[in-house]
């Protein structure tokens, strides 16, 4: 067994013995075990946690994003169910509140809120960073639209709806990892226009030089946030540099970001970019 699961329903079936059961498991919660070298993912925590329920919560918030596919999600983070039982249960967050049949799906056999749900709960229950970074995750991950997750705000008799409406204003779907994000909501709040993400750049034969993760078409500017994975092989790192030679013999400015950055150097490099280009834009 390399999913979590019930210690006793095992023991009923014959599938376990005691034994085995004591020697090569490990309980997470009452009754639910994982192998006991298994990795525990933001997924095996919240598929955990579920068990724990005996199938009457429902999954949520981050745990439900983790089941859906969202990526980028910590580990270490409490599972979430919605549940009547408010029992307290360390490695458990447990939420109450209205939820309708048709915000409840079903995936791998477990109830989960739906992607469109989950999305609103993480933009009312978290710091709007937070909020906005894990749904541009989900959103990537299941292809959601901005217009569809606002107009999931609309449903009667929910609380803090309009601080999930700021941060839904903020979400796309483009983004590739949370540092894109971050870049975006510093250069968003600098009072730049807000970039395109993931834009498609061309040659003058008509031919895809590669994407940017940010930019600005008419001004031709484009912000990249450079990650580890840009140096993990050779090949991605050659790839790299010939596209970044293209784009500059297409009149690209290119604006490189490291972790090294911070949001004043950032706001200072793209003002600066933006200042020379202004007068190609007029």
């Amino acid at each position: 067994m390399s999913e979590p699961f019930i210690g006793s329903a095992a023991l009923a079936a014959g599938t376990l013995s005691r034994h085995t059961l004591r020697t090569r498991y490990v309980a997470v919660h009452h009754d639910v075990y994982v192998p006991k070298d298994t990795e525990m993912t933001a997924v095996v925590r919240a598929k955990a946690a579920w068990l724990r329920t005996r199938g009457h919560g429902v999954l949520a918030g981050f745990s439900a994003s983790a089941v859906h596919g969202a990526r980028w999600i910590d580990p270490g983070r409490p599972a979430t169910v919605i549940d009547t039982n408010r029992r307290r249960t360390r490695g458990i967050e447990v939420w109450a509140g209205l939820i309708d049949d048709d915000e409840i799906c079903v995936v791998d056999g477990i109830r989960v809120t739906t992607p469109l749900r989950t999305a609103v709960d993480l933009a009312r229950r978290y710091p709007l960073d937070t909020a906005v970074t894990a749904i541009d995750a989900l959103a990537r991950a299941r292809r959601l639209r901005v217009e569809d997750i606002a107009a999931a705000t609309d449903r009667p008799g929910r609380h803090r709806m309009k601080r999930a409406r700021e941060a839904i204003a903020l979400v796309d779907p483009g983004a590739e990892s949370p540092k894109e994000t971050w870049l975006r909501l510093v250069i968003v709040r600098a009072g730049f226009p807000r970039p395109e993400t993931q834009v498609p750049v061309y040659n003058e034969y008509g031919v895809l030089i590669g994407e940017v993760d940010l930019g600005w078409r008419d001004v031709r500017i484009a912000a990249e946030y450079e990650g580890k994975h840009h140096r993990m092989s050779r090949t991605a790192f050659d790839k790299d540099i010939r596209r970044m030679d293209e784009l500059l013999e297409q009149g690209w400015a290119v604006l490189r970001f490291t972790a090294a950055d911070t949001e004043a150097t950032v706001i200072r490099r793209l003002s600066a970019a933006w200042n020379q280009r202004m007068p190609a834009a007029s």
